[in-house]
């Protein structure tokens, strides 16, 4: 998979994808990483859907997917 990074204007975490893994970043500068493993919809998605999310009240929404990813 591809590196890259999106960074939505207005948002206040930084979204990015590494070696199987999905990487929020949020504004305080506190990371955490998640393994693709466990969202099977990220594992085989494409660039285009993965740079399509919304941050919610609970974490991050991916819009063409349908997934939830929960920050704690």
């Amino acid at each position: 998979m591809a590196l890259f990074t999106s960074r939505k204007q207005g948002k206040k975490v930084k979204v990015t994808f590494a070696d199987g893994l999905l990487f929020v970043e949020k504004e305080n500068g506190k990371q955490q990483a998640f393994p693709l493993e466990w969202y099977p919809a990220l594992q085989n998605a494409t660039e285009e859907e993965l740079l399509d999310w919304d941050q919610t009240d609970k974490g991050i929404h991916f819009n063409a997917l349908d997934v939830d990813v929960d920050l704690i």
